[in-house]
Order: C-alpha cells, then structure tokens, then sequence
C-alpha cells in the first residue's frame, strides 16, 4: 500500500503559497470541469497546480497507455489541517506502491469547503525506474479524487471519478488573446448524415467569403457538434482551382468515391489540417494565411474523416471550421507542405509485428528543384502536425542538409490516435536546397492477424507530416511511394497479367498464387516475426516513387521519377537525457525540513497549519 512517510507531512505542514509563479497553460481533465490542472515548465523542471472539487484525496499521474497499470502517480490532500503528497506507482496488475524514492515535491496545499488545491513540482528526468520522464512527446495525464482523505490502510477506490487525457507538456498549443471585434467565418456542414460503416470521408465545397483586399487568417478553431468529439477524427482544408464558379457550392458527397463529383479532384493542395483531440490553432504573430487576393483560396473543400466503429445509426453532424481574420497583415504567407508516405496500397504492414517502420521521403531531388525556382534563400517551418492512425505508436521527421542528419525536426515518440495537433517547434527551422526530410512511422500489429495497407479507414495506416512554414511557395505535396513490384518479390511473386485491368491488380505466377490480387497474396503469406523484420529492412531500402506537386494539380519535373532513399553520412546523436538524482532532491527535501522546524518555533502555539 501507499502511505505518506512522517518525514513529508512535517516538512510539508506550514508551507506558504508559491509567490509570482505564473502557469501558462491549463486544461480542464474532466467533462464536468471539476479537475482543473496548470503547469509551467522551468527549466529542468516543471510545476503542476490542480484545482479539484472535493474534500478528499487527490490523484494525478501519467500512465503508457492511459489505464491505472505501470504509472506513476502521485495522491495528495489536506487531512484534517494538514497537508500530504505521496509519490506512489502502480505495477502491471495495477496494485498501487509507495515509491522508495520521493521525487514529488509539495509546495501548498489550501482546502475550502468545495475545493482541494494542491500545488508540486517534479525534475522532467528523475533517474526512478518508477517515474515517466516527461518529453516533448504526448503524455497520457490520468487523473482521480475522492470525497474522503486517503489513509495509510490505503485509499477508497475512486469509482467513475477518474479519467485520462493527452496533453504535450512542454510543447502546449500556444494561446493568444483574439479581439472580440475581429471577424470570422465558419465553414460547417448541414446536417449531414454519418452513415452507419466504419469509415466515412465526406467533402463538401464552400467559397471564401469576399473580402476587400489582402487579408490574414490568424487563428483556426474546430467547430465540433456536441458528443461527436469522438465521431470527427480530423478535417482537412484544400484549396481549389480558380477556375471553378458558384454552381459547385452547397453541394456535399462521400470523398474517394466513383460517383464523386469531377470539380472535388481539383482541390489537392492543402491549407489547414485539425485532428481528434487538437484545439484551435494560432498563427504566429509575423505569419497569416493569405485570403483576398488573386492567388489566394477562393473556393475550398473540407473533408471531414467520420470515425464509426460502433455503427452508430441516424446521427447528423454539423461540424467544421471558425477562421478569425484581420485586415493588419503580418509580414509573411503561409503554406503547408503534405509530406511523408503516399496513400496507397504499397504502403504495408504484416501482422504479429512488435515493431515495424515505414519512411516516407521528401526527396533532396523534390525540394531543389521547388526552392531553386521560387526560394532559394529557403523556407522555414515553424509548425508539424504528425498523422498516423490506430497501428501508430511513434512519428519523427527527421532532417537531413547536403546528408547530415540535423536535430529532429518534430517527433511524438508516444503518439496517441486520439489526439493530434500541431506541434509549434521552439525554433524555426530553415530548409534549403540540398535538404531532404523523412517522416519516421512506428507501429503495432501486435493484435492483427491480416496484413495492414495504407489507406483512408483508421484500421488501414497512414504516415504523414503537414508542415507549415513560410514565406508560401508553389509546394503542396513532397512524399514518396515505395515500389509494390519490388515488395511482392519478397513474398515470391514472379509475374503478374498485363496489361493491369484491375485494381487490386492480378498475380499470374507462381501457382500458389495464381489468379489473386497482390493484396490476397500477401495475405496468403505465412509471416513470421522473423520474416516481418526481413521484409521491413527489404522495404527500406527499396528506391522510391517521387511524388512532387504544385497547386492546380501541376507537377514538377521531378513528379514520378525514382529516388534511392538516401545513405546516411553522419546520423544525428541525441544528447544523453541528464536527470537529477535522489541524493539532490534528498537535498532540497533537507533544507525545506529546517525552514519548517524554524516556522514551527517562531510561530505561536494557537497558530495552525497554512491552510485556508
């Protein structure tokens, strides 16, 4: 069982109130707005407030994968006027453990009538087996309380009042302050009917409200009907040709589909991207997207990904987009690149695999020919929204200038399905010609007995990154498709009928799989793990389709050509994590012991605990 050591509650017992600490971010964990938590990174550490209404124990923690077992939890409160925070840990059958070393730090705690407030901080790496060092990666927060106070016998089990939530701790969504008086536009569905399948993509067409000369969209805020947050995964928002004109508005239909209207296909270059669980995001203040000029989005697709595994029937659903804008220009345009894997059927995975990487190139050949044409001073992203689906467990972009791997460009080594957003990158960073990027997808097929191909469904995989940057160039898709030929001989395809009339197309040899798609022949295949890692090292060093495109569905040059993923010279080092060791917090937990002895002393006897 977890029980609080004498030694804390003393030490603890008359600390005052933090004084000038400012908490710049805050997230309300529960859907009743009763646990309230706000943090402040400092430096190597970082300080956490949480506000509950209750009386009792407070529980808070981070947890692999957002359920009570293997995570590291903290529980505090204020017991009959004194205050208690224990460091504590739960094993994998969820039995919770006091933690032999201590590296929660209480620095005030207040209990009124309705609310609990207690107040602590930890070291970002702590050297304990039992502590999740906290990254720039998401962070699966699980939070709980109860009415009544924990006790040494242990705590009263919590009951529905627990949750989790995927926050990034030290790469929140930045917050700015918009002006009541400034204008906006919403781009919604009506009522549009989620059909009862697993996976619905519906587009619909809208035209940019006109305004009068140049304009800047500063901020973007999801618009999600109430109790369909876990029905809309992400919206996609694409400009279209110029050429098109009014009779196309007001008209939905399924994306991706036969009967799709021609005019859709002309919407590929994508100018904002949200998904499950991100909120609104903010241009940064020397950068807009451009609306109102000549060049600029005049007509706009919105696809919206329907996620519908429980076959829910008659929902209607008028989610979408708020864009603020202002007639103060920032000094730059936006844009966004797609980069990563090409979605398609040759992006692949086998089943049982622990462990397996795909790459998607933004090739070196790509990106000079775009910036030798239209900015060869180089571009500078400032912004990263990593997108995979369920098999997702880890994405990185990774940089590369003249073949030397730079830092990171983004990454989410604990990426959750549920919860992506971009990612505001500390420092700009400047790509050139001569500079290459490769987004680095991980996954999971553990549970799966079928091969998984890339696709639109969450249950089929993607591996992308929407990289926003500026000053705006024409670029709007730098990826790479990987050569299915090429892959199907590994499983000992030898020919296939030609010319292809089919999709899935048709193996011919040998017998065992004459007569398949290559999608049924790769199912067919016995894989082992062992044959899974051999076909994952195959696959990444296989050349790659260049996949290079300009807005109006233009190409460059390099659009199809092969690219041989490139040799890496000098692969990038990650600095070695430092963190701060039991003997230094044992240190601290020292001094704050005298300086409570001295209060105890020069404080009167009828003086109680600071508690409020």
């Amino acid at each position: 069982m977890c029980a609080w050591p004498p030694l804390l509650l003393l030490c603890c017992w008359g600390l005052p109130p933090v004084v000038g600490r400012h908490y710049p971010h805050s997230a309300v964990l529960d859907w009743a707005s009763r646990y309230r938590l706000s943090w402040a990174p400092q430096g190597s550490a970082i300080a956490f407030r949480l506000e509950v209404r209750t009386q009792g124990y407070v529980g808070f923690g981070f947890s692999p994968t957002g359920a009570m077992a293997s995570a590291d939890i903290v529980v505090g409160g204020v017991d009959r006027g004194k205050p208690y925070l224990q460091d504590c840990f739960t094993d994998a059958g969820r039995k919770l453990k006091k933690d032999s070393q201590q590296d929660y730090h209480l620095e005030y705690a207040m209990e009124n009538r309705t609310h609990t407030i207690l107040v602590f901080s930890r070291q970002l790496h702590t050297c304990d087996v039992n502590d999740k060092s906290i990254t720039e990666s998401t962070v699966r927060v699980i939070w709980a309380y109860h009415d009544k106070d924990f006790r040494e016998t242990g705590p009263n089990y919590h009951g529905s009042n627990r949750g989790t939530k995927s926050l990034r701790l030290l790469n929140p969504e930045k917050t700015a302050v918009i002006s009541p008086s400034l204008p906006y536009f919403d781009l919604t569905n009506q009522d549009v009917p989620i059909p009862d399948k697993d996976t619905t993509y519906w587009c619909q067409m809208f035209k940019i409200p006109t305004v009068h000369g140049k304009h800047h969209v500063i901020k973007v805020e999801p618009l999600i009907q109430k109790d369909h947050e876990s029905l809309v995964h992400h919206i996609l928002l694409y400009q279209c040709s110029s050429a098109l004109n009014d009779s196309i508005l007001d008209y939905g239909h399924e994306c991706y589909h036969p009967n799709m209207p021609e005019s859709f296909l002309t919407c590929e270059t994508v100018i904002f991207a949200w998904a499950i669980g991100g909120e609104g995001f903010t241009y940064p203040p020397h950068v807009g997207l451009s609306i109102g000029t000549a060049t600029d989005p005049q007509y706009v697709l919105m696809e919206v990904h329907y996620d519908n595994p429980s076959y829910l029937e008659g929902k209607m659903d008028n989610s979408g987009l708020r864009l603020f804008y202002t007639p103060d220009l920032r000094r730059y345009d936006a844009g966004v690149i797609e980069a990563g894997l090409w979605v398609s059927l040759f992006h692949n995975i086998p089943p049982g695999m622990p462990e397996f990487m795909s790459e998607g190139h933004c090739t070196l050949e790509c990106l000079k020919e775009a910036l030798d044409a239209e900015k060869p001073s180089g571009i500078h992203i400032f912004a990263v929204l990593l997108h995979a689906h369920l098999a997702g467990r880890a994405v990185r972009v990774r940089h590369f200038h003249n073949g030397h791997e730079q830092q990171l460009l983004a990454y989410d080594d604990d990426f959750d399905f549920n919860f992506q957003e971009f990612q505001y990158l500390k420092e700009e960073r400047l790509i050139l010609p001569g500079d290459n990027l490769v987004t680095e997808c991980h996954y999971s097929t553990m549970n799966r007995s079928h091969m998984t191909w890339g696709g639109f469904s969450t249950r089929n995989e993607m591996c992308l990154s929407y990289l926003l940057y500026y000053p705006r160039i024409n670029l709007t898709r730098c990826a790479s498709i990987p050569d299915i030929m090429e892959q199907l001989q590994f499983i000992g395809v030898k020919e296939i009928y030609r010319p292809v009339r089919t999709w899935p197309f048709i193996i011919k040899s040998p017998k065992q799989y004459k007569n398949l798609s290559f999608v049924d022949a790769m199912n067919k295949f016995k894989w082992t793990r062992e044959q899974g890692l051999s076909y994952n090292n195959f696959v990444l060093n296989l050349p790659v389709n260049v996949r290079c495109s300009k807005t109006d569905s233009a190409e460059w040059m390099i659009q199809g050509m092969i690219a041989v993923p490139p040799e890496i010279e000098r692969p990038h080092v990650t600095e070695p994590v430092l963190c701060s060791s039991s003997s230094f917090l044992s240190h601290n937990l020292f001094l704050v012991l005298l300086v409570a002895l001295y209060i105890s002393t020069t404080t009167p006897r009828n003086s109680g605990p600071f508690v409020l």
